[in-house]
């Protein structure tokens, strides 16, 4: 929904949250979370906020709210009503008016140390008690600054300074991060910089009302904590779409020819440019993958991405469609080569009526407003298209992943028989129970596989860790490397064991950049040697349809499966009897233990 993108009318979201609310809660396969909100102040609409941001992303929360200022209590102390929640994300909303003790003028070094680790030990048991008592994940607060600087700029050097306290505290958190799994930050000190102190620390708001923040600052906090939520779930954009004429660079390469593009650093137009392909150029670099979308002669556009002041070369881009087509055919095309559903797509170009017909005939697409070049980065960024929670080796090196089947795909165009050309990548996998250093892998695949997902299930880190200990379940992994080079880990299936004798299978994945390749017949044989291991009689699949995953419904007739069921909605359950014989299905894949 255009509304709840960057930049918002907060005005408009306020007043007409409720009706917001009832659209989105029409759409379709919302996924249904239980979050906690443990306020250190008044939390009302920061819920209400942040449940229409997140309905947006296709996330339907309930929610279990504390009482005013009663988030220690609610972690550290017993709590029927929260255990009976048993929420999947908790959000601990403190802010600086939370801070019991600041440093007086007369303390010493060593009295501010031991305040700093009071501070923070009670939070550090307020996270580890949420840990031990449910499989949830934890997002918290840091602290914004205060609202005044008693030693003026002094304050953020001088260890008697309420900056420099805060600033200490908030690394004393970002340490725990950086040795906790399930652990997030909500980086309110940004949020509330970029809203503007002044504003912010609303003394009227807090001694009415008890919000920490003036209301129409809420938005903005609870949009920020939704794209931590969402990319947790997976419902980051995987893709960049980029214009090039006015948009990676100043003029009309065509018309203007290369030598009079404005791009790089001679002059401040250029510069601006620059400065943007070096931001998207960083956004590679994390694994998201950049494209074309052009009216333009490709040998124009091709001369334009060589520019000697551009940051980025035509070897940065995946698909490049520099044509005089429509762009939302253009878009269609792009989204059928790279195997991506339209929604993992974020398309950038200064032309309102480009980005108003693409958006129109392409739908799940985010087609950001861009104004002047020099907002381009801002309203990319705030808008969290690509927010960071977890990174993978895979993510690292996903544009390599897409050139490498790039290079496959001319491979197959010269051979007749689709089993030759397989055989001819000499492909190998390993296939095994999951180990530790994959589950952050594993967890991050279930959230973003769509079209290859037989069960529609997600799960977090926390969720990947608890089965990974637990013997009812088979879990598996798979990994694919071939001429080309190593896919990574690319899919994962999950049963259940009951009855001593059955196997159910919660989740079948795999990443849509394997497909076709025989991979899901060795993971098939390696579930069914596995589950006969633990005597297994009778495996269960399940396939539960969604707009995404239709290209998998026969996925379990073409493993041999009976169906034994199918309700009105599509749901269908069935049975593989390996209590009979078993004959493997793979035959051009060299697997491994």
């Amino acid at each position: 929904m255009k509304e709840l993108e960057y930049p918002f009318n907060v005005e408009y979201l306020i007043k007409n949250k409720k009706k917001i609310k009832r659209e989105l809660l029409n759409k379709e396969n919302l996924l249904e979370k239980k979050i906690a909100i443990l306020g250190g102040s008044t939390t009302s609409e920061i819920k209400n906020m942040l449940e229409i941001f997140l309905l947006n992303y296709g996330i339907k929360p309930t929610f279990y709210e504390s009482e005013y200022n009663k988030f220690y209590e609610d972690a550290v102390f017993d709590n029927k009503e929260l255990d009976e929640f048993n929420p999947d994300i908790i959000y601990i909303h403190t802010t600086n008016r939370n801070i019991i003790n600041y440093p007086t003028i007369y303390d010493s070094d060593e009295d501010i140390s031991k305040l700093l680790d009071n501070e923070y030990l009670k939070f550090e048991k307020i996270w580890e008690s949420l840990f031990k008592k449910y499989n949830a994940t934890i997002i918290q607060n840091n602290f914004e600054y205060p609202a005044y600087r008693l030693f003026g700029n002094r304050d953020a050097s001088d260890i008697h300074g309420k900056i420099n306290y805060i600033t200490r505290l908030n690394q004393m958190f970002y340490d725990y991060q950086n040795k906790t799994n399930n652990f997030f930050i909500n980086d309110i000190n940004y949020v509330s910089a970029c809203y503007g102190l002044d504003k912010w620390e609303s003394g009227f708001y807090w001694h009415m009302y008890k919000y920490a923040m003036e209301v129409p600052a809420i938005p903005y906090l609870s949009f920020n904590i939704a794209k931590i939520i969402k990319s947790i779930y997976g419902k980051n954009k995987k893709a960049i779409v980029l214009d090039l004429d006015n948009t990676l660079w100043g003029g009309i390469v065509g018309d203007d020819g290369v030598e009079n593009l404005s791009i790089g650093p001679e002059v401040p137009s250029g510069q601006v440019y620059y400065e943007f392909q070096n931001y998207l150029k960083e956004q590679k670099s994390l694994g998201i993958i950049l494209n074309v979308n052009s009216k333009n002669d490709y040998e124009n556009a091709i001369a334009g991405l060589n520019h000697p002041g551009g940051a980025l070369k035509p070897d940065d881009f995946i698909i490049i469609k520099a044509n005089w087509n429509p762009k939302n055919m253009n878009m269609k095309d792009i989204s059928e080569e790279l195997n991506l559903g339209a929604d993992s797509f974020v398309f950038i170009d200064d032309n309102p009526a480009e980005r108003k017909i693409v958006e129109s005939y392409i739908d799940g697409i985010a087609v950001p407003e861009i104004d002047v070049p020099e907002n381009y980065i801002r309203i990319i960024d705030r808008n969290g298209y690509f927010e960071v929670t977890n990174l993978s080796k895979e993510d690292l090196k996903k544009s390599e992943m897409y050139k490498d089947n790039a290079k496959r795909s001319q491979m197959m165009a010269t051979f007749d028989d689709y089993d030759d050309y397989l055989k001819s990548l000499n492909m190998k996998a390993e296939i095994t129970n999951f180990k530790p250093i994959y589950l952050e892998r594993i967890s991050q695949l279930t959230n973003k596989s769509n079209q290859f997902n037989l069960t529609t299930k997600r799960y977090s880190l926390a969720d990947i860790e608890k089965v990974s200990k637990d013997d009812n379940y088979i879990k598996l992994y798979g990994k694919l490397e071939d001429i080309f080079g190593d896919n990574g880990v690319i899919t994962v299936v999950i049963g259940n064991i009951k009855n001593k004798n059955e196997l159910h299978i919660d989740l079948w994945i795999m990443s849509c950049r394997v497909l076709k390749r025989n991979m899901e017949f060795a993971m098939m044989d390696m579930l069914v040697k596995k589950a006969k291991e633990k005597n297994i009689k009778e495996i269960y699949g399940y396939y539960y349809p969604t707009m995404k995953n239709k290209m998998v419904s026969d996925f379990y007739d073409l493993q041999g499966f009976e169906e034994i069921s199918c309700d009105e909605k599509g749901n269908k359950i069935y049975k593989l009897d390996i209590s009979k014989e078993y004959i493997n299905k793979n035959n051009v894949i060299e697997v491994s233990e």
